[in-house]
């Protein structure tokens, strides 16, 4: 009895788990990524709003309404999450090397839009770059790209 009672409560955990992880769109996935950078700061610059939307326009090829909706659900999603694990592994699952070292790249951007890096948005984007699985050679040259983009 107690076994039929325990497979039933695992099978729905693991069914909740699988729907929930599937749920996000990797477009929502990274928009929350880039919500949490934005966010790090606590000062969110209309510099830091536009380099965000102009990023997922760029990245996805969506419509302005389509990234209005995409960064209210992400800044929903930034603000709830206890980590970044449930939107890296969806990154991990989907996308190359390549790409997700291109996606810590946009993160160095919206950290970079207002001028200046906070130390947390620092700390931030290394937290993710380790999530997603980048060297940290390559945690260093997305970096270092983004500062001479700059100049």
């Amino acid at each position: 009895m107690l076994n039929k009672i325990n497979r039933f409560f695992n099978t729905l955990l693991n069914t909740d788990a699988r729907e929930d992880k599937d749920s996000i769109s990797i477009e929502v996935a990274c928009a929350v990524l880039l919500c949490e950078v934005m966010r790090a700061d606590h000062v969110f610059t209309s510099q830091e709003q536009d380099e965000l939307s102009a990023i997922l326009i760029n990245q996805f090829e969506l419509t302005q309404v389509e990234v209005n909706e995409i960064i209210e659900q992400a800044l929903l999603l930034s603000e709830n999450a206890n980590d970044f694990y449930h939107f890296t592994s969806k990154l991990n699952e989907y996308y190359s090397l390549n790409e997700r070292i291109k996606i810590v790249s946009l993160l160095w951007q919206v950290a970079y839009a207002d001028g200046e890096l906070a130390t947390i948005e620092e700390h931030i984007i290394r937290k993710i770059a380790e999530l997603l699985h980048l060297r940290h050679s390559e945690y260093i040259a997305t970096k270092i790209g983004a500062q001479q983009q700059l100049k």
